[in-house]
């Protein structure tokens, strides 16, 4: 990705590219979900990226810049994906990985991905925005690089995903579908979208009615730093934020599943869930985001598969 890519990306000829063969993650027609909702669904697989989630475009993109800033590790608050992405690239770089994280709030198995890669866990008391200041302040004392999506490296790579969209479709989609935790993957999409120029798609985010006690743990946050530029992505394109609720995110998680044969983590499902709420018109193409693979929350089949 990073070489694809370079040109559009904030790399020089002399930044030391730390990567994992992040990218290049398969777009696949949903057709038995398309026939039963009257459109044509994509869904574009970014579980199949190195550790399973969509986070390592961009922490590929960011541990690269923060090696070339000379910075001794990295440190991040997350729910779960960020930690596991962030652990392996900078282990890929010989960096130190600090993650903060919420006590309690982490599929389990995020945290083994994080131990594997021998990163250091700090849990704290409270929500994803308590262990978000607590990382930011942990950054400013080690002077390690921050890298949460406030890291504009990160949207950088993170925007690679709607180029490949283009690619594989041949032109973008009517309509572009995706979980709506932070929002900086929204925001990534839509600056991958806007540097390719018109026409853009409609951008739906779809957030969990009880943002911080849904069942998606990757979308268990509840208040977005990118919602202002949400906001603009999605008054910009003509799309909408969708809520739903935990039953409709089962529901979809199942169909995608048993219909189609992907199995993604659950927070990856908001997106398929809130197309009856997204507006989309009878026989529009439409790129639904799964962003994690459902091995990174395997313990929620045992609670929700039944």
């Amino acid at each position: 990705m990073l070489e694809r890519y370079r040109a559009a990306l904030p790399l020089s000829e002399t930044t030391p590219l730390v990567t994992l063969g992040e990218g290049s993650t398969p777009l696949i027609r949903a057709n038995r979900v398309s026939e039963r909702l009257g459109l044509e669904i994509w869904l574009k697989c970014e579980g199949a990226n190195p550790t399973g989630s969509f986070k390592d475009r961009g922490m590929a993109v960011a541990v690269s810049k923060a090696v070339e800033s000379g910075a001794r590790g990295v440190v991040c608050a997350s729910t779960g994906n960020t930690a596991a992405s962030a652990a392996a690239y900078a282990a890929r770089a010989g960096l130190e990985a600090v993650v903060v994280h919420a006590a309690g709030a982490v599929a389990a198995g995020k945290i083994v991905q994080v131990r594997a890669a021998g990163a250091r866990l700090l849990p704290v008391e409270g929500s994803f925005e308590d262990a978000f200041a607590a990382a930011l302040a942990l950054a400013e004392d080690e002077g390690h690089t921050f890298v949460n999506s406030t890291n504009p490296h990160r949207l950088e790579g993170q925007k690679t995903a709607a180029f490949e969209i283009v690619e594989q479709l041949g032109g973008p989609p009517d309509m572009l579908a995706l979980p709506y935790g932070g929002g900086g993957n929204t925001a990534a999409y839509f600056k991958g979208f806007s540097e390719l120029g018109d026409p853009l798609p409609a951008i739906v985010p779809v957030q969990a009615a009880a943002r911080l006690e849904t069942v998606a743990s990757a979308i268990r946050i509840g208040a977005p730093v990118h919602a202002d530029e949400v906001a603009e992505a999605v008054a910009k394109t003509g799309g909408r934020v969708v809520t739903v609720g935990d039953a409709e995110i089962v529901s979809a998680w199942k169909s995608l599943a048993r219909d189609e044969g992907l199995f993604c983590e659950p927070a990856s499902a908001a997106a398929v869930a809130g197309l009856s709420g997204s507006g989309a018109e009878a026989g529009q193409r439409v790129v639904c985001v799964l962003t994690g693979n459902g091995l990174k929350d395997a313990a929620a089949f045992e609670q929700l598969a039944n």
